[in-house]
C-alpha cells in the first residue's frame, strides 16, 4: 500500500510539472522593449551601410536587433560599465551580418563581454621539438567556439580607419564557428557550393599571401593573411565597408559573399554616395 502511495504522489508531480509546463508554453509572452528613437539613430549613424536600406529592411534590421538584445548578455570587464547604448552599438552591427540569414547563426553561445580598451590574453604554442612556449597577446577583440564574444570597446567605437571594424570581424568569426573551428567556411544557405567556395576562397588567399611575400601592397587589411578564418573575417569587413576594393581586387569573394550574406552593400553604398 505504502508504495501504491508514493506511486500515486510521484504521478501527481509529474502532472503538476506537465501542467506548469504546459501553461508556461501558452502563456503570452511579454513583449520586447523598444528601442528608444535616439539611441537606434546614433547606432545606425556608426555604420554608413547601416543608414543606406530602404524602410522595410531598416524594419528588419531593427527587429533583428531587439531580437538579439533579448537573447544575449553584455558584460563590462575591467571595470567598464556597460550601457544601453554601448550594447545597441554591437547588437545592430552583429544583426547587420545576420540581416538576410537565420538568427540561428548566432546559436549556441550567450555573452558579450567588453573591456575598456585592448586585453591580454596568455597564449600558448607546442613547437616542432615538443617545446612549449608560452606568451601574452594584446587583443582588440577575440570570438571562442561555443563561447563568449570579447571586444575592446575603444576598438569598436573608435576604429582606426574606416576599413577596420572588430565588432563585424568579430561576428563573422562566429558565423564561421557555427558548424565547428573557424575555417573559413560558414554553413553555406542553400544553393551555394561548397567545393565552389573552397575553390574560390583558396585561391583569393593564395593570390593575397604571394602579393604580400612580394611586398606588393594590397587594399585590404594584411591580417587577412594569417589565416583562411582570417582572411574570411576580413574580406566580410571589407564587403560592408568598403564594398568596391572587394569587387575589383576580389570579383569571386564578393559574389560568393554576396551570395552568402544575400546583400550587395556595392550599389547601396554607391547610391548613397551620389545622393549626398
Amino acid at each position: 500500500m505504502h508504495r501504491v502511495v508514493v506511486l500515486l504522489r510521484g504521478a501527481l508531480r509529474l502532472l503538476r510539472a506537465a501542467m506548469s509546463t504546459w501553461r508556461n508554453l501558452w502563456r503570452p509572452r511579454r513583449p520586447q522593449p523598444a528601442i528608444p528613437a535616439d539611441l537606434w539613430q546614433k547606432a545606425l549613424a556608426c555604420l554608413p551601410y547601416c543608414q543606406t536600406p530602404d524602410a522595410d529592411t531598416q524594419a528588419r534590421l531593427h527587429e533583428l536587433t531587439i531580437q538579439f538584445l533579448h537573447a544575449k548578455t553584455f558584460e563590462g570587464a575591467a571595470g567598464l560599465h556597460v550601457t544601453d547604448a554601448m550594447r545597441l552599438h554591437v547588437a545592430l552591427q552583429a544583426c547587420l551580418l545576420i540581416l538576410n540569414l537565420d538568427f540561428d547563426y548566432y546559436a549556441g553561445w550567450n555573452a558579450i563581454i567588453l573591456y575598456p580598451g585592448d586585453f591580454r590574453v596568455p597564449k600558448e604554442h607546442v613547437d616542432e621539438d615538443g617545446v612549449v612556449h608560452h606568451w601574452h597577446e594584446e587583443l582588440s577583440g577575440e570570438s571562442w567556439e561555443q563561447g563568449p564574444v570579447i571586444l575592446s570597446w575603444n576598438a569598436a567605437v573608435a576604429p582606426p580607419d574606416a576599413q577596420t571594424n572588430i565588432v563585424l570581424h568579430e561576428f563573422a568569426h562566429k558565423l564561421d564557428m557555427r558548424n565547428g573551428t573557424a575555417d573559413g567556411c560558414p554553413p553555406l544557405p542553400p544553393g551555394l557550393s561548397k567545393a565552389t567556395w573552397a575553390q574560390d576562397f583558396q585561391t583569393a588567399y593564395a593570390e593575397l599571401c604571394a602579393a604580400l611575400d612580394r611586398n606588393k601592397p594590397v587594399r585590404i587589411d594584411e591580417y587577412a593573411s594569417e589565416s583562411p578564418a582570417e582572411f574570411f573575417a576580413v574580406l566580410s569587413e571589407a564587403f560592408f565597408l568598403s564594398p568596391a576594393i572587394v569587387k575589383t581586387d576580389f570579383p569571386a569573394i564578393y559574389r560568393q559573399l554576396a551570395a552568402f550574406y544575400h546583400q550587395d552593400p556595392l550599389p547601396v553604398l554607391a547610391e548613397e554616395t551620389h545622393r549626398q
